[in-house]
């Protein structure tokens, strides 16, 4: 059984309170945990959010707030939370955000009002933003480079993927047999198990000894991406010419221009924008945005498909995305042994066409489709694909960056993730109701929308392969070149 290596124990640290490094296995199941609450939350909702509005009076902005306030803040306070963790402590901030995350789900499950739990989704999406970015940060730093590191890279990323597949069948069941107040509280029992393991198994590291918290910096990239993150959702009830939506990305946007200015003349940076001449960081969180745009809308379409086209109930919805969940954690597990025979940049390349083919193929859907014919090989397809292709990403993302800014990539990353996912959403819902509304509604017309969408999202994915031919580093030692 492997041990942590000597960088998991932080040289400021007093000799009579370091440990014995617990067993890597643990180390994984810890964060990987953790990792696996902070992805369920983002879909786990959905199938809950009629139940929601029976049972707490929402309207149609109130339940379309207990979404975004997630997506909004867990997008926005990401990169912070990457660069806090390594500032003062992995396992400190992990615990610290693993706590505020328990415990907004806790308040969520017992909202008496509306608002309440919209100020809890709020709170939780804070909690998510500071937990995720730990969580990978202590996979890299505890791992030494090479098959050890991408294969607890391979773990997270298919436990992650696998909490985003699961998440409506979870939702399902818990609202079908128990109340949509379980869909937040089974992150409490979850959330504290794995906290009380953090604090007696996790040891602390930190590469910023002595550096201080950019705070203009912090504020700045945060509201900026936060007016970006409130603009995309927008888009999806406003539309893309609205000034609902314009204003504030068109705010982030200088908001963001200006944190970039700020960042270039401070010493001590949040974001050091050298980080950026590193061909490993660019390139690859530009993959991930685009990835992230084409495959995060994967699993809200075909949910609308089967229940809105199928009539699928959704229990049923969530049981017929079993083979797909599967195939994504088959394709998480299997890419750090084909990563050794063909490189990561290979298999990444290869992963995405996997999935644009699934993608292509799930454009042709129609009204009559079937579970046998319609859904379940293109699924699989998308799935897989999407599985080979996250991991070898962000091994490309991570590789390159020196151990004292890994859990600001390790942030920036998930931010590409989860920006990209937001913005193809967007992007894609409109071109289905488009579509949708040109066609009269009906059954008919909501297959041709949903078909339309993922014909798109094949193009952006498609678009995302180019990139990475031309972009990515074909080994490790080249993520440090221009």
């Amino acid at each position: 059984m492997e041990t942590m290596p000597p960088t998991a124990t932080p040289t400021t640290l007093p000799e009579s309170v370091r440990r014995t490094p617990p067993p890597t296995w643990l180390v994984t199941l810890l964060v990987c945990a953790g990792q696996f609450l902070v992805v369920l939350d983002v879909s786990v909702v959905n199938v809950a959010l009629p139940s929601m509005r029976t049972g707490l009076g929402l309207s149609e902005l109130g339940l379309q707030w207990v979404v975004n306030a997630y997506v909004i803040t867990f997008a926005g306070f990401m990169l912070l939370g990457g660069r806090v963790a390594d500032l003062f402590g992995r396992k400190r901030i992990f615990v610290v955000g693993l706590a505020l995350f328990t415990l907004a789900s806790l308040a969520g499950g017992l909202a008496k009002e509306s608002w309440h739990l919209v100020a809890a989704r709020t709170v939780q999406g804070v909690g998510a933003a500071i937990l995720s970015p730990a969580t990978l940060t202590i996979l890299t730093t505890a791992f030494p480079a090479g098959p050890a590191r991408t294969r607890a890279i391979a773990t997270w990323t298919a436990v992650g993927a696998g909490g985003g597949a699961v998440g409506g069948l979870v939702g399902g069941v818990l609202t079908e047999y128990l109340s949509w107040r379980w869909v937040l509280l089974i992150n409490v029992p979850i959330g504290a198990l794995v906290l009380i393991g953090a604090l007696l198994w996790l040891t602390e590291s930190r590469r910023g000894e002595g550096r201080r918290l950019d705070m203009p910096g912090a504020l700045l990239v945060t509201a900026g991406l936060a007016l970006v993150a409130y603009g995309i959702v927008q888009t999806e009830s406003a539309g893309w010419s609205s000034a609902s939506a314009l204003l504030p990305l068109v705010a982030g946007l200088l908001v963001l221009a200006a944190f970039v200015a700020v960042e270039a003349r401070t010493k001590a940076p949040l974001m050091p924008l050298s980080l950026f001449r590193l061909r490993s960081v660019y390139a690859a969180n530009s993959a991930m945005v685009l990835a992230g745009a084409a495959m995060f809308s994967m699993w809200y379409f075909l949910s609308l498909y089967v229940q809105n086209v199928l009539d699928y109930t959704p229990l049923q919805a969530g049981l017929s995305f079993i083979p797909h969940s599967l195939s994504i954690v088959l394709g998480s597990k299997i890419a750090p042994r084909l990563m050794n025979r063909t490189g990561a940049k290979t298999l990444a390349v290869a992963g995405a066409l996997v999935s644009a083919a699934g993608m292509f193929w799930q454009g042709q859907m129609g009204a009559d489709g079937t579970y046998l014919g319609t859904l379940l090989g293109p699924g699989i397809l998308m799935a897989f694909g999407a599985g080979l292709t996250a991991t070898p990403i962000a091994s490309i993302a991570t590789s390159g960056a020196a151990p004292s800014d890994q859990g600001l990539v390790s942030g920036l990353i998930n931010t590409s993730r989860q920006m990209g996912g937001a913005l193809g959403l967007s992007i894609l819902s409109t071109v289905a109701a488009t579509r949708i509304a040109s066609g009269h509604g009906g059954p008919a017309a909501m297959a041709d929308g949903y078909g339309l969408a993922f014909q798109v999202g094949t193009v952006i994915l498609l678009a995302s392969v180019l990139l990475m031919v031309l972009a990515l580093p074909r080994r490790p030692k080249d993520a440090h070149h221009d």
